[in-house]
């Protein structure tokens, strides 16, 4: 049976840099009262990338890919499978992985995507790694992309502070060599009610609530007891020590999750990665990006044992362990 393993990887941020001083004066033109101090104290982030209208989720899905392609040395022709986590589509159907495809030209193979908001890259890496492991693909494409700016209620202070825009990709391909070495997926659908974009599009009118909603202390709560639980189910899994991780990424939430989990697991701050604080929170984007950044300033080597780990609405979550 072979291995799922990691080749390649890339990342997108929309070029729109907004500060939480300049989001604090947008807001207060909505008369929504926040400030940069008040932000960071509480979440540890300082800027978003928000894309500008008219910018889809495959645009950004799509750069992201090429990227990933690009760091990989290989052709989008070599791509058999391309699952896209995203919680914000471009259409209800086709695809936003169909469009992805059609805009990289590696037509044939199958593309689909794949919905568990936060938690949805690592969703995405576990089934590709089935895909794989089944002998079903040989080189697949797994993206993370977001344009959740368009979801969000800018008259909410709670939620509308936490979210960026991007996207991030990896290349998983066939390979005799260790990669995935272990995955694990949860969810808990009673606990749907803490986050969620409870609207649809019903008879050509929107239903329902469109935008985010949060309940940000039931999140935080069952955000680390879930996390902390599927690492040390993960490791298990692989026959590994927590202390044998070389590096965690965990999804960009909020710094106050991301070192309340570090503690829990034993992990030292050293060791994590964190761009919570330049990305805020990009959903199915945010461990991608940062695995991508952690990759490209050498931190993440070759031979490092790597956890990511997502969390998100559903309630989700999930790790996967690799072997780079």
């Amino acid at each position: 049976m072979p291995y799922a393993k990691i080749i390649g990887s890339g990342g997108y941020l929309p070029p729109r840099v907004v500060s939480n001083d300049e989001l604090a004066a947008d807001l207060a033109t909505r008369h929504v009262e926040t400030s940069d101090t008040w932000i960071v104290e509480r979440t540890g982030i300082h800027q978003r990338h928000i894309a500008d209208d008219g910018t889809t989720t495959s645009m950004l899905a799509t750069k992201a890919a090429q990227a990933a392609l690009d760091n990989a040395g290989i052709s989008a022709s070599e791509i058999d499978l391309i699952i896209v986590a995203t919680s914000t589509p471009d259409f209800i159907f086709p695809s936003t992985a169909c469009m992805v495809q059609a805009n990289l030209g590696a037509i044939g193979g199958a593309a689909f995507d794949v919905q568990a908001v936060c938690s949805g890259f690592v969703y995405a890496l576990t089934t590709a790694d089935a895909y794989i492991q089944a002998g079903r693909a040989k080189t697949a494409l797994v993206i993370g992309a977001e344009v959740f700016s368009s979801i969000l209620d800018w008259s909410d202070r709670g939620t509308c502070v936490l979210f960026g825009d991007g996207a991030g990709a990896v290349v998983l391909q066939a390979s005799n060599e260790p990669g995935i070495v272990g995955a694990h997926l949860g969810a808990d659908g009673s606990q749907m009610g803490i986050l969620s974009a409870a609207g649809n599009v019903s008879h050509g009118k929107v239903t329902g609530d469109p935008f985010l909603r949060m309940d940000g202390q039931a999140v935080f709560k069952l955000a680390v007891t879930s996390l902390a639980k599927s690492a040390h189910q993960v490791c298990e899994q692989a026959g590994i020590a927590l202390a044998d991780i070389d590096w965690l990424v965990p999804h960009q939430a909020n710094l106050r999750i991301i070192n309340f989990l570090g503690r829990k697991l034993g992990v030292p701050d050293s060791k994590v990665v964190v761009t919570v604080d330049q990305h805020a929170n990009t959903s199915a984007a945010s461990v991608p990006l940062a695995f991508d950044a952690a990759r490209r300033d050498g931190r993440i080597k070759s031979g490092d044992m790597v956890m990511m780990q997502g969390v998100g609405g559903g309630f989700t979550w999930g790790s996967v362990l690799v072997k780079m």
